[in-house]
């Protein structure tokens, strides 16, 4: 079968939705009209398993009216789920999940490892075009010891760019097991294995380590912003100082 995921906006209010028959809640998961099932997360993204592509689309309209700042171009990702009975639980060499039975639970596993994949793959390219306006940045600082006249502009793009840091660790918890788990340990061995397959504690840490980095330039420019405005006040007050002294003396030698 096929398990497909949307990321279809910032976040999805799945209120009222938990009223209908869901078969699950945490994560949510709903019956397709059209047939199949879809995981709902609220950080934005719908997983959805063995829906046609026309009832994909039919269901993303549905959710539309529910999404908060939806994206212009839907990313997505796809992975094929096959069940065989004998064998380890775990994604082969070419992609395919292997499961042994296809249980509620194993599909809101798959749908978690999924969804947060897609998120993080969302989140690295953001990261990785701010990397790429700081870096000029850091070369002017460093060639001329000047932040030049877009430093304000880079700073409003830059702050944008650093919310992806609430985002990743307050909505999704990327790098964090599914509360999934504390209920289910006996698919502890199966997350691991997709967790180190799809590389998600890796990748949120990488996702750190470059946010560190654009927060530690920002840190800098605003200090240096800063340091420049500070000067410009202190040299007002100092012309109006010295005009004042010469207001006085030209009185006393008039």
């Amino acid at each position: 079968m096929t398990v497909r995921a949307l990321l279809l906006g910032e976040r999805i209010d799945t209120r009222g939705l938990e009223d209908r028959e869901a078969l699950s809640r945490v994560p949510l998961v709903v019956r397709v009209y059209e047939g199949g099932l879809a995981v709902v997360f609220r950080y934005g993204v719908v997983v959805l398993l063995n829906v046609a592509a026309e009832a994909q689309e039919a269901f993303a309209l549905r959710l539309l009216p529910r999404v908060q700042d939806p994206y212009a171009e839907r990313e997505s990702d796809e992975v094929r789920v096959v069940v065989r009975a004998e064998g380890e639980e775990q994604a082969d060499l070419s992609g395919t999940i292997l499961i042994k039975e296809l249980t509620l639970e194993r599909i809101q596993l798959i749908a978690d490892i999924l969804a947060k994949s897609l998120v993080l793959s969302h989140y690295e390219t953001a990261v990785a075009s701010a990397l790429d306006r700081v870096e000029p940045l850091a070369q002017r600082l460093s060639g001329k010891g000047s932040i030049g006249s877009r430093g304000r502009f880079l700073l409003r793009h830059i702050g944008s760019v650093l919310l992806v840091q609430h985002k990743t660790v307050g909505r999704v918890e990327a790098g964090e097991k599914p509360d999934l788990l504390w209920d289910h340990p006996e698919l502890e061995r199966l997350y691991a294995r997709l967790s180190e397959e799809y590389e998600l504690r890796e990748r949120a840490r990488a996702l750190d380590r470059k946010l560190d980095v654009i927060s530690r330039t920002v840190e800098t420019v605003l200090d240096l912003v800063q340091q420049r405005s500070t000067l410009r006040v202190e040299w007002y007050v100092v012309i109006l100082i010295v005009a004042e002294l010469a207001v006085g003396l030209y009185s006393l030698l008039k």
